[in-house]
């Protein structure tokens, strides 16, 4: 018998970037893969991106581990097809009839993961149409594309009916299971009918539009940053159940150094703005509220407490919104902090970030103070529990006891996860961050 033969996959074009690392691996020795399958993901600057599988087949051996860094032309896996059953399987989970919901549902991930996590962990369903059942404790059989969207759900596979060839998951198991009993009418319903999320669960589509038929148009399309972002920004959004308490810090005296401080850094080549004295701030804060420098365990039973203060910061470029850390604030003086900033930003003007540079923050600072705005929402940067965001300072009349005076005012704006985060810490919080921009005898240089 003829061994089959084994192709070598490697990664493609992937630009100008080189050693990206790997921070995940999407198959195993034995998974039957398509062309075009998720093979890892890798993380570059703001950008994370997967390989895809260039031909179809079955796994023989994956040549690379999470940590591992590559560059276009590494390879990743080795292929064969052995009987057959790369052809014969694969189509089997794409031709399976897929609910209206699907895309929506896949593309939404789950509105809140708690109710997901909690059908997964209900009794386990009835055995499936081919008389077996995942929760048996046989080995579970599903492709590279059903067990990352089972880890986006937070779905255990074992508890997931199959229905495909040789006790195969698809897709449509999957989301079925996700979509909980009783809604197997409405998978059935007709395609012009809208499909309604089944207990939170999913979310439908917004129709698509022909806008032509209203006047010019014209496509362009979204930036690498953008796009990459989108999703992030997505899943932290319906994860989180955001609230956000806003507030106003005197900076007047704060400010008067500030300027002082900026007058002999110009001399020196770099600015000093109110960014270095709000992430002083901000390290105060978390100190004395320490709950808005953790993070929820992925059980979200307990949080993880970060002794280490690591602030990201967004930083406007010309393809986007990008968040550089700045880290061990609380070792570092105003000075050290506005150099470092200085220095940070202008590599993220010039797309030169690095992967550790975007990674490892507990806190997220958003300042909008260049542009303006009197106040705005931004999104929590989970699996951090807050971000705090700033617009434009502002003179306005307050009054002292005596008279109205008049006195710069700057706008904070906190969103907070209420999963960990009630409306009093969150006050109590912003009013610490308040008193400390209000002395700058009371931020360390």
């Amino acid at each position: 018998m003829t061994a089959p033969a084994t192709t070598q996959v490697e990664v493609p074009d992937i630009g100008d970037f080189t050693d990206v690392p790997i921070i995940e691996i999407h198959v195993a020795v034995g998974d039957v893969i398509a062309i075009d399958d998720p093979l890892a993901t890798l993380e570059s600057d703001k950008a994370t991106m997967d390989v895809p599988s260039s031909h179809a087949g079955r796994v023989a051996e994956v040549l690379v581990a999470v940590g591992d860094t590559v560059s276009q032309g590494t390879p990743v896996v080795l292929l064969d097809a052995a009987d057959g059953e790369a052809v014969q399987d694969g189509p089997a989970e794409s031709d399976a009839p897929v609910p209206q919901d699907a895309p929506a549902a896949a593309d939404a991930e789950v509105t809140a993961q708690e109710p997901a996590t909690e059908t997964s962990s209900a009794p386990a369903p009835a055995p499936s149409s081919n008389g077996s059942s995942n929760g048996s404790g046989l080995p579970v059989h599903a492709g590279p594309s059903v067990r990352k969207l089972a880890r986006e759900f937070d779905v255990d596979l074992e508890q997931v009916p199959a229905t495909g060839p040789k006790g195969r998951i698809t897709k449509s198991d999957l989301l079925a299971y996700v979509r909980g009993p009783g809604d197997g009418a409405g998978a059935a319903a007709p395609a012009t009918a809208p499909a309604a999320p089944s207990g939170g669960s999913g979310i439908p589509e917004i129709p698509a539009q022909d806008f032509s038929r209203f006047g010019p148009v014209e496509t362009q399309p979204l930036s690498r940053i953008t796009k990459i972002s989108g999703p992030f920004l997505h899943r932290s959004w319906l994860n989180v159940p955001h609230v956000t308490h806003n507030d106003d810090a005197d900076i007047t005296d704060t400010d008067r150094y500030r300027k002082e401080l900026d007058t002999q850094a110009k001399n020196e080549g770099y600015r000093v703005t109110l960014l270095a004295f709000l992430m002083k701030a901000a390290v105060s804060a978390l100190k004395a509220y320490p709950t808005l420098n953790s993070s929820l365990t992925p059980e979200k039973d307990a949080l993880i407490m970060k002794r280490y203060y690591h602030l990201g910061v967004a930083v406007d470029t010309p393809g986007g919104l990008v968040v550089p850390v700045i880290r061990d604030v609380d070792r570092k003086g105003i000075v050290d902090i506005s150099k470092e900033l200085g220095e940070v930003s202008a590599r993220a003007r010039d797309g030169k970030l690095t992967a550790d540079d975007m990674s490892g923050g507990s806190f997220t600072i958003s300042s909008l103070g260049g542009i303006g705005g009197t106040a705005f929402t931004p999104i929590v940067n989970a699996p951090e529990v807050a971000i705090l965001g700033v617009v434009r300072s502002r003179v306005a009349p307050v009054w002292d006891g005596e008279a109205f005076v008049p006195r710069t005012l700057l706008p904070l704006c906190l969103s907070y996860d209420h999963r960990v985060i009630d409306g009093a810490l969150a006050a109590r919080f912003t009013r610490h961050l308040a008193h400390t921009m209000g002395d700058e005898r009371r931020l360390l240089l």
